[in-house]
């Protein structure tokens, strides 16, 4: 950014306009939707300005200009039209230290106008540093239609609220309380029109101390921020890291989701690493306990999905074991963001009809999954994890008698800036994964298209009964 957007406050102080047409009275009825005293500097008024001079809304300089009418001041305009007396007047303003806005001379300016969303007191500025006004006019329509008219006034309400809830409402639950209020019925009632209705119900619930189903202990979200590309999150994940008190994330979560979290939420990263678990699974489990069990709002942020080989299990047997309310908010599996950067479908009638997810590595240390019931035409395979394993996976899929020109698709990083895709088969698969440096996160589709294998051998014995010889499940069928 090259101007940070800021408020500043108005209530008490001078805004001083210097010009007396059209583009100061632009000016000042920006200014009029603040409380701020306007200061009119020009030999002579137009008849809009002259109306507020009369009205007592704003004062007239007549005379002559000084540095000394603008120390003070808020901030000040220059719009006299004149280029020459613009330029004059930007260095008086200047020298008294008081920001300034120069019309239509951006290198004169201190400060700039943005669009304005103006639901007082709730006020929404959007800015382009100038570069694209029309942009700025599109994203304020926007804007716009998200916003109740009515919704300034429900803000208004819980100003004159505020301390009556921390009379009543004890520290630890205020949190909760506002989120109440302006997330569930009392929002609903007010934009429905029925504000008497959500007044009586916020005031009610200030007496009782708490907001209606609020408990007063922690809780866990185990939250999925999808496969990467921040704007993939649902709704339902951005709120509760809007929420959150502290967010454990995963070292493949990427920097950008994180933005979205509440400004001043702890965030701690428990990545691990294969091979060097710095933060092994029972530590997670503990401290994510340990911080709800203080009555904190944990988010637990994992990529991709928490439910598909994610842990997820272990987590939230942990958060029920402590009787901490525990909930889980879906995300986009690395699959599917996988197959969107292919742009193609993981299912597709009449050729892929089965849907696999497995994982490439075991919890026990060199033990590999049992893909060999997967393979089979119309199966589409796609393996969490399974770079590391990608010689041994091809091997039993071709001794199942998947052919070996069957299409193998990689993709490094899906739907991130770095993303990588390599478009390879079964035989030349394990090779070109090291050809190409493959060591992170990747994920392996095997596309056992039934239009597509002709050669399709059965290996001997493939039919025959192999229960109580497969591993723990570690895959996900979808039929």
């Amino acid at each position: 950014m090259k101007s940070f957007p800021m408020f500043i406050r108005t209530t008490g102080r001078r805004v001083v306009i210097a010009g007396g047409g059209e583009q100061a009275a632009q000016k000042a009825r920006l200014m009029l939707k603040t409380d701020a005293a306007l200061v009119l500097a020009a030999p002579a008024l137009d008849p809009e300005l002259a109306a507020l001079v009369t009205a007592g809304r704003a004062t007239h300089h007549a005379g002559p200009v000084g540095a000394a009418l603008f120390e003070g001041a808020a901030m000040a305009f220059i719009a006299t039209g004149c280029p020459g007396t613009d330029a004059s007047l930007h260095a008086l303003a200047r020298a008294a230290r008081c920001p300034v806005n120069v019309v239509d001379q951006p290198a004169l300016c201190d400060l700039t106008t943005p669009s304005l969303v103006d639901r007082d007191p709730v006020v929404v500025a959007i800015g382009t540093e100038g570069t694209a006004p029309v942009l700025a006019r599109q994203i304020k329509t926007r804007v716009e239609e998200m916003l109740a008219p009515n919704l300034g006034g429900l803000a208004a309400l819980a100003g004159r609220m505020r301390g009556a809830v921390a009379a009543r409402v004890p520290k630890d639950a205020r949190r909760g309380f506002w989120r109440w209020v302006f997330s569930d019925r009392p929002r609903t009632l007010w934009l429905g029109g029925q504000e008497r209705a959500a007044a009586a119900e916020i005031k009610a619930a200030i007496e009782t101390g708490s907001a209606p189903g609020e408990t007063a202990g922690g809780s866990i979200a185990l939250v999925g921020a999808g496969p990467g590309a921040r704007d993939l999150l649902t709704l339902r994940a951005v709120a509760r890291l809007q929420e959150a008190d502290v967010i454990f994330y995963d070292r493949l979560v990427d920097a950008g989701v994180l933005e979205l979290a509440r400004r001043d939420a702890e965030r701690v990263l428990v990545g691990k690493v294969v091979g060097a678990n710095r933060w092994p699974q029972d530590r997670i489990n503990r401290v994510m306990v340990a911080e709800a069990l203080k009555g904190r709002r944990v988010v637990r942020l994992k990529s991709g999905d928490p439910g598909i080989f994610g842990r997820l299990e272990e987590e939230l047997a942990a958060a029920q074991a402590a009787g901490l309310a525990c909930e889980i908010v879906p995300g986009v599996t690395a699959a599917s963001g996988a197959a969107a950067a292919l742009g193609l479908p993981l299912t597709q009638r009449g050729s892929t009809d089965t849907l696999v997810f497995t994982t490439g590595q075991l919890q026990q240390e060199g033990e590999l999954p049992d893909i060999a019931p997967h393979i089979r035409p119309g199966a589409r395979l796609c393996i969490y994890m399974g770079v590391r394993n990608a010689a041994e996976l091809a091997e039993a899929a071709l001794a199942r008698g998947a052919p070996a020109h069957t299409p193998v698709e990689i993709v490094v990083e899906a739907t991130r800036a770095s993303q990588t895709i390599i478009r390879t088969d079964l035989a030349r698969m394990a090779g070109d994964i090291r050809a190409q440096g493959v060591t992170g996160c990747a994920m392996i589709l095997i596309s056992l298209d039934k239009t597509r294998q002709p050669e399709w051998r059965e290996p001997v014995g493939a039919h025959r009964e192999t229960r109580g010889e497969l591993p723990r499940a570690r895959s996900l069928s979808v039929v």
